[in-house]
């Protein structure tokens, strides 16, 4: 036999291990020059490397100069943390030679995405030992204990032994007087209003909050944070109020927690004492307050103030980037968002989807159609990155707003995956914005069965027929919402004044002094009409005589709290009404009772946008 026809066995090469893939980690001496290669990973995006970051996270969890509480920081800011990265973490803890360190362990395993119901029962497991071992009266063992039910979304259980322990507490005097025991009683009452605003009983997280006997930052920042995140943002603000009022100091996460309620509503005034607050208080302004606040600017239609907050920090992200792109962008100012994003480029920060949801929104609403193709090809074949289904909504309203319907639902049909009703919404806007009956009608019947019970594909449709004159086609879409007891959002106005926020809808009159209110909305239409001012009913999709449409348009909930603010200001106060839609701000000043002059600014925020102009009437 020939020995040299015979095959020799095939060898495989093992891939590398993850440390060979990074050796400036394994270089480390310290954690000292551990932060020092994070941040450097940080700056240039190797971070997001899932096994970049799992390295990172070995290090300062398993190494000889391991730093636990850095180690803890570094798995919290990973997107989505795989088995290694729990397992790393969780082996950390077990080896620690402090006791919390082990129970961390434990309740990082529950944390762990797998079903819920086979960590409960693993979880009441545990529970029987530690009632076997006398561990149920340690503080920190309890509170994680119902944490733990919590999680697992068993809030009866939670219930249950959250009040056995408050009955046992408050029947002790002993207990009163240990400030462990209170502090640990004051842990669990926040882990309970957490559970249950996780699940959006904000009922049962109210009612137990305004019985806690004592509160911490942490129970005032839970509830503050679950309102703002839930919509509930006036909620948000008189909690935030009340903590002023009380002995409790907002600090970071409160301010952080508030500010997107302040947004939403248009408060600016106490959005400017946010900011003032956290300077006065030395409280940092770091990239996600920052963000936070230049959002808040944005929105509150200031953009000259998020602009100045953004030169200020010191550390630009993308996210920080993202945050004042967006803000050009919702101001209609796509040159300076473009500017921005080449001065973001200038300073090596890598653009991230969002900073593409900003610039191709900026495009859209100043009309740049080749620009925003250009960004969303740069974004997919120069950048790599996989589109979202924002971005493709973007790209729809940028070609709609064009009047390209054909291609904006050509675009729609060629998406890599279902269309929702946010897209639909946008070309069957680009519809009515151009006229398109035809594809108006085909959208909006898309979008009734896909969400069958939402208003907008109803009255989007209506209202292309009552424009277009065919008012038996609006009447019988009207009838249909009626049949299937849809309700069109109402319309809805907020003025800020003195730091208290006053809502008003539609012919509201409601309010104390509704007569007031009234009275001077007749006496500014009369001093309008001597002025040569008449009403434009052009947009009062109703089939009824003009007095009539002018008579609807007198009541509308802006004019309503504009009257308001009148009533109860000074002259030449400038009033800012935020609409669902809308923003307004307004210089009136009076004379002897009497309207000289009227000055307005109006900022018209289609949802997404802002755009400015001045009208002088004399």
């Amino acid at each position: 036999m020939n020995l040299s026809t015979i095959s020799k066995p095939t060898t495989t090469n093992s891939p590398p291990h993850p440390s060979s893939l990074f050796p400036e980690i394994s270089k480390c001496k310290n954690m000292r020059h551990l932060r020092q290669v994070h941040a450097n990973f940080i700056k240039t995006g190797k971070i997001h490397d899932p096994l970049a970051s799992a390295e990172i996270l070995r290090f300062c969890s398993l190494s000889h100069h391991r730093d636990l509480v850095y180690a803890r920081k570094v798995f919290s800011q990973m997107c989505e943390p795989n088995c290694f990265a729990y397992n790393t973490l969780i082996r950390a803890f077990s080896e620690s030679k402090h006791d919390d360190d082990a129970l961390n362990s434990l309740f990082l395993f529950y944390e762990m995405p797998v079903q819920k119901a086979a960590r409960l029962q693993e979880g009441k497991q545990v529970h029987g030992l530690i009632v076997k071992f006398g561990l149920v009266y340690d503080e920190f063992v309890l509170s994680n204990l119902v944490r733990m039910y919590v999680m697992c979304r068993d809030m009866d259980d939670a219930h249950v032994l959250f009040y056995k322990n408050i009955t046992e507490f408050g029947n002790s005097s002993k207990l009163v007087r240990d400030k462990r025991r209170q502090e640990g009683n004051v842990v669990l009452w926040n882990v309970m209003i957490d559970g249950y605003v996780r699940l959006g009983n904000f009922t049962a997280s109210r009612e137990l909050f305004d019985k806690m006997p004592q509160r911490s930052e942490v129970s005032w920042n839970v509830i503050i944070s679950g309102y703002a995140q839930n919509g509930q943002f006036r909620e948000a603000i008189e909690m935030f109020r009340e903590m002023q009022m009380g002995d409790t100091c907002p600090n970071y996460v409160t301010l952080v927690s508030v500010l997107p309620a302040i947004s939403r509503l248009g408060a600016l005034e106490l959005g400017k004492w946010v900011h003032l607050y956290a300077e006065k208080n030395g409280i940092e302004i770091d990239d996600v307050l920052g963000c936070a606040l230049i959002d808040m600017y944005s929105k509150c239609g200031s953009i000259e103030n998020s602009i100045q907050v953004f030169e200020r920090i010191p550390k630009r992200n993308p996210i920080t980037w993202s945050a004042m792109i967006g803000g050009f962008a919702m101001h209609g100012l796509a040159k300076d968002a473009l500017d921005c994003f080449s001065r973001m480029e200038q300073a090596g920060v890598k653009p991230t989807d969002v900073v593409y949801i900003g610039i191709l929104t900026a495009c859209s609403h100043a009309g740049l159609v080749e620009e925003g193709q250009l960004f969303f090809n740069h974004m997919v074949n120069v950048v790599g990155l996989e589109p979202r289904i924002e971005h493709y909504g973007c790209m729809v309203d940028l070609l709609g707003r064009a009047g390209l319907l054909k291609e904006a639902e050509e675009l729609i049909w060629s998406m890599p995956f279902k269309p929702d009703d946010v897209i639909w919404k946008a070309l069957l806007g680009a519809c009515k914005m151009h006229g398109n009956i035809e594809m108006g009608e085909r959208v909006a019947k898309i979008l009734m069965d896909l969400v069958p019970h939402d208003s907008g594909a109803y009255v989007g449709l209506s209202n292309m027929y009552a424009s277009s004159g065919n008012w038996d086609g609006a009447a019988e879409v009207r009838l249909k919402m009626k049949q299937m007891h849809i309700l069109k959002d109402p319309g809805c106005s907020w003025i800020e004044l003195d730091g208290v926020i006053h809502e008003f809808l539609v012919e509201d009159d409601s309010h104390p002094k509704a007569k007031e209110i009234h009275s001077m909305l007749e006496k500014i239409s009369h001093q309008l009409k001597l002025l040569g001012y008449k009403p434009n009913t052009t947009q009062v999709l109703l089939n009824v005589e003009e007095e009539e449409k002018e008579s609807s348009l007198h009541y509308h909930s802006e004019k309503i709290a504009i009257a308001f603010g009148l009533i109860s200001t000074r002259p030449e106060t400038t009033l800012r009404i935020v609409k669902n839609l809308r923003m307004m701000v307004l210089v009136l000043v009076w004379t002897t009772g009497k309207l000289l002059t009227v000055m307005i600014s109006s900022a018209y925020k289609d949802a997404h946008r802002f755009s400015y102009e001045t009208q002088v009437d004399m």
